[in-house]
């Protein structure tokens, strides 16, 4: 992952943290010290999830203008929205409040800010 990426996904972490729950996930494995690997969330799992209050789930895929979306990434997407979640793919701050169906409230001013 890119820099410009990881800053990406910080600056939207910190917006949709505003309205719920935010949790940064990484795919794939890690070798750990002991000989051992340590397995994250499956290929294709989205970058960031969001539950939001009442239950409702985001999950949003965070590319550079630049990036490219897996094959993997493109059909855990639309699994989550099959099952009734919102996910989409967001190149900028906009993008992912407009996927979580939060933009109205921001531009609203009604910044409905939650304590963790």
């Amino acid at each position: 992952m890119e820099n410009g990426e990881s800053r990406l996904i910080y600056e939207i972490m910190q917006e949709l943290g505003k309205y719920g729950a935010v949790y940064r996930c990484n795919s794939g494995s890690v070798p750990l010290d002991n000989g051992k690997r340590f397995n994250g969330m499956p290929k294709g799992f989205s970058d960031v999830m969001l539950i939001l209050p009442g239950g409702r789930a985001a999950f949003i895929e965070i590319k550079t203008p630049s990036g490219i979306v897996s094959p993997e990434q493109e059909r855990f997407l639309q699994k989550m929205r099959d099952m009734g979640a919102m996910a989409g793919v967001a190149r900028s701050v906009d993008e992912a409040l407009k996927i979580c169906d939060l933009e109205r409230m921001k531009t609203d001013g009604e910044n409905k800010e939650i304590s963790a």
